[in-house]
């Protein structure tokens, strides 16, 4: 269904509109072959707390944004190639239901539908569109996906030490090997992950022993100049705040569904 649309005159108008809500800061979107599967709003699961953001699910990409105005106006586009996805449902709890996992090397996180038929939908259309994907260009699915991020609200005192209390002194950071809410000395050094950035990354001190000692037994001798380096000065380029700067346009996780819009049916 998806190949017959590539060159309709409805699905290049359909595109033409998410570009033209995106604006000038947003990447262009329309290439050739590439179709608009359907759209929504989720709840993504962020750093401080969840927040609605807009999703474009296309053959190829995923593509997400901060809601500025519903249906008109978006900002904060993050664009995902479907070949790097990896769906993992998540378990209803007594907070969020009808969730799941979207894995990727350079970033993972949890996103939850309003309702049970919406996730259903979601993950069949996304991972129809990562399979038709694999087949045709013959690749494998990526088998190194970037941790989730413990949400800062999960942890009240460091995750490693089980001591330090965090407050507007003592700053949460996120393990980008793990995942885990540590504090700066349980956090002062890097690792290289190539799957995530060119550049050593912020990890926890669990992490740093582990992923070193894996490597000296590979390589026969460590090489602590290239492989790491402790943290030097309080930058981080490592996307420390990689969620806090978005804009807060959450809603309620009972609230019904946004208009998921799915016009091709595969």
């Amino acid at each position: 269904m998806v190949d017959r649309l590539v060159n309709s005159e409805a699905n290049a108008r359909r595109i033409t509109m998410v570009e033209s809500c995106f604006g000038s800061s947003g990447q262009p979107l329309a290439v050739p072959g590439r179709v608009l599967v359907g759209e929504g709003v989720l709840t993504k699961m962020c750093r401080k707390k969840p927040k609605s953001r807009q999703f474009f699910l296309f053959n190829d990409i995923l593509v997400y944004g901060n809601i500025v105005i519903n249906k008109k106006k978006y900002n904060k586009q993050h664009i995902i190639p479907l070949e790097e996805v990896k769906l993992e449902s998540l378990e209803d709890d007594s907070h969020f239901r009808n969730g799941w996992l979207i894995r990727t090397a350079t970033k993972s996180f949890a996103v939850y539908a309003a309702t049970a038929t919406e996730k259903q939908e979601w993950m069949a259309h996304i991972n129809k569109c990562i399979e038709d994907l694999l087949r045709k260009s013959g690749k494998k699915a990526v088998e190194v996906h970037a941790a989730v991020w413990v949400p800062d609200s999960e942890a009240s005192v460091c995750m490693h030490c089980k001591r330090t209390q965090f407050s507007m002194l003592n700053r949460r950071h996120h393990c980008r090997k793990c995942g885990s809410v540590v504090c700066g000395p349980c956090s002062n050094k890097r690792l290289m992950l190539p799957s995530q950035s060119s550049k050593p990354l912020r990890v926890c001190l669990n992490c740093f022993d582990t992923l070193s000692k894996q490597k000296s037994e590979h390589a026969g001798t460590p090489d602590k100049t290239d492989a790491f380096k402790e943290r030097s000065g309080s930058a981080d380029s490592s996307g420390e705040e990689d969620s806090s700067g978005e804009e807060d346009n959450s809603r309620p996780q009972d609230e019904p569904g946004q208009d998921v819009v799915w016009p091709y049916n595969f």
